[in-house]
């Protein structure tokens, strides 16, 4: 990306973000000049492989997440470090992680049936129903 595309970015106002957060990405917030969202898991496994799905993600987005991560969650942060604020690249990578980490086949019509959350042992994500 040359430095003439990368000043075209339109950069969000707050409430423009707060607007769109509330209308596309609801369990995401704005705050401190990133949108935010923390995923809850089961346990340390689970997290990390949520944080390698969004490593994948980002890196073939080409757009890289701030993470924060503990045993049973993961925080993602973004905001467009070029940019200097919260540009379409953000929005798009959210909608993009949210999709794939809140992916539940056992409530599609299909014959991939997801992760039996009864069961500890075998649970992952805690999904936002």
């Amino acid at each position: 990306m040359t430095d003439e595309s990368k000043a075209k970015e339109r950069v969000y106002s707050e409430s423009e973000i707060v607007e769109r957060l509330k209308q596309e990405l609801p369990h995401w917030r704005y705050e401190n000049g990133w949108i935010r969202r923390k995923y809850k898991t089961h346990n340390w496994k689970s997290t990390l492989m949520v944080i390698n799905t969004i490593g994948h993600l980002a890196e073939a987005a080409w757009h890289h997440p701030d993470l924060k991560a503990s045993y049973a969650w993961v925080e993602v942060l973004l905001m467009n470090h070029a940019a200097k604020g919260v540009t379409d690249k953000d929005f798009e990578l959210a909608k993009k992680i949210e999709s794939v980490v809140q992916w539940q086949p056992g409530k599609e019509a299909g014959s991939l049936e997801g992760t039996p959350q009864t069961d500890q042992r075998f649970a992952y994500v805690k999904y936002d129903d």
